[in-house]
């Protein structure tokens, strides 16, 4: 298995993180595989690139110091604001043991029912949990949609292709993928308030009787 290269080096602690930043430096540390916590410094532009690449299921090899340790990034953070990578812990393996690690599902194809029915396909699980040795260890695994032709037709962990040596750490009967009927809109319709009506309408009437009262009190005044 290849893995990605990436040259890191040595963080000098006396600067704080938010200096580093300031000079597209990423502070980083390395632990694990008997390897003793070392903290690191990279450029942000390599960390990214080579962050694209391998997510957190693919080897990096990393390079500080001419030492060449075989890594896994572990844990990165991200800034709320302009999403910038801020810190990366990395993980060093054994690469004669086996490890666990989470590995995307790509869904590939197209289903019947999205295309032809106007279906939704929901996809509750696109992440598994993998176990094996650090060498076979997939950057992801695939399934096809194409089996999804109805409504609620559904996709397990079984239907996931997996490569040998590499185990799922999920029943087999998880779903991962399933396709939905398109909600429909719901019409409202406003019921007219009962007495409404015959309220306005008899506002209507008293201030007719009252108009005609007046007009009489005047013709009453007129001739006394």
């Amino acid at each position: 298995m290849d893995m990605i290269p990436l040259k890191v080096s040595a963080r000098d602690n006396a600067f704080k993180a938010k200096v580093l930043r300031k000079s597209n430096q990423v502070p980083c540390v390395v632990y694990g595989n008997e390897v003793k916590n070392m903290s690191l410094q990279c450029g942000y532009n390599d960390l990214f690139r080579v962050y694209l690449k391998a997510g957190e299921s693919t080897l990096v090899d990393l390079d500080f110091g001419g030492k060449n340790v075989p890594v896994l990034f572990h844990a990165v953070q991200f800034d709320p604001i302009s999403d910038r990578i801020t810190h990366v812990d990395f993980y060093a393996v054994d690469m004669k043991k086996e490890i666990e690690a989470s590995v995307p599902v790509h869904f590939e194809g197209e289903a019947f029912a999205v295309k032809d029915l106007g279906a939704i396909l929901v996809t509750p699980q696109d992440h598994v949990t993998v176990k094996c040795l650090p060498a076979h260890l997939p950057h992801f695994l695939s399934v096809s949609l194409e089996p999804l032709k109805a409504f609620h037709d559904s996709l397990t962990v079984a239907d996931i292709i997996v490569p040998e040596n590499v185990v799922i750490l999920l029943d087999t009967g998880v779903v991962i993928a399933t396709v939905q009927e398109p909600r429909k809109e719901e019409v409202v319709e406003v019921a007219p308030v009962e007495g409404a009506v015959e309220a306005v309408e008899g506002e209507g009437g008293e201030a007719k009787e009252g108009e005609e009262g007046g007009e009489e009190g005047e013709e009453k005044k007129s001739a006394s």
